[in-house]
């Protein structure tokens, strides 16, 4: 049974973690699926799975985006495609501020701005923004530009509600802590010793967690919009106040 009046869904980052768990789900409510991620193999693998429809190809590849639109009416649209990298602005290099900022927040812009006339003329939509609590709170440890992108997902989110003012499109972003994914392994270069590191010892959130809440929120009564949804491990807390004493002579 298709969620009424929505029929075809794109789902990005749609390999694995929360994109895969996503598109399984969507698919369960009945909806036409487009997955979106580089990895074909992989998504050969979910297509035979879920029946979904595979584009291998990146989001930063607009060309490529943009033939899904032309060819397919796309009325939710999942923005879940995303990288991360270790360090801070200080220590990072001039390729990795440019691949998070163009997977991060150029590419949301992109697939929003393609998928918006299209969903403005049917008068019916929902674009969902993975964010993430980074995009929210500072804290040690975090790359100051997967920060940043995070922070200009929020604002794009908040934006577009003023934008479609008037208009029967939603807009929901998502905005988890730690999920146990491959993002850790890839950040390090060692899944296992992600795992013992980051999830072994700890009670984190699952991908089929956050797809479960990007279904809450497609299959609510249209008259709602789930706007903003924080969604933490309930052993983790966020935010933190840290003082660096002062060094001799400091006056």
């Amino acid at each position: 049974m298709t969620i009424q009046p929505y029929h075809t869904a794109l789902v990005t980052g749609a390999s694995s973690g929360i994109g895969a768990a996503t598109v399984r789900k969507l698919r369960e409510l009945g909806l036409e699926v487009h997955a979106v991620a580089r990895n074909k193999e992989r998504l050969e693998e979910l297509a035979a799975e879920t029946g979904c429809i595979v584009h291998a190809a990146s989001v930063a590849d607009c060309t490529a985006m943009q033939k899904i639109f032309e060819n397919t009416d796309i009325d939710v649209l999942v923005n879940n495609a995303g990288q991360s990298r270790t360090g801070n602005i200080a220590n990072t290099t001039e390729d990795d501020v440019d691949a998070l900022v163009d997977i991060n927040l150029r590419a949301v812009l992109q697939l929003t701005r393609l998928a918006l006339p299209g969903m403005m003329a049917r008068d019916r939509g929902h674009i969902i923004n993975i964010s993430s609590i980074a995009g929210h709170y500072a804290f040690a440890g975090g790359n100051t530009v997967y920060h940043a992108t995070k922070a200009g997902v929020h604002s794009l989110s908040q934006q577009l509600r003023c934008d479609l003012f008037g208009k029967k499109i939603r807009v929901t972003e998502i905005s988890p802590a730690r999920v146990e994914t491959e993002v850790f392994g890839r950040l390090i270069g060692d899944m296992e010793e992600a795992q013992r590191r980051f999830f072994a010892e700890y009670d984190s959130l699952l991908p089929e967690d956050l797809a479960n809440a990007i279904a809450f929120a497609v299959s609510s009564p249209q008259r709602m919009n789930v706007s903003f949804m924080e969604v933490l491990p309930t052993m983790q807390v966020v935010g933190g106040l840290n003082f660096a004493k002062k060094t001799t002579g400091t006056p």
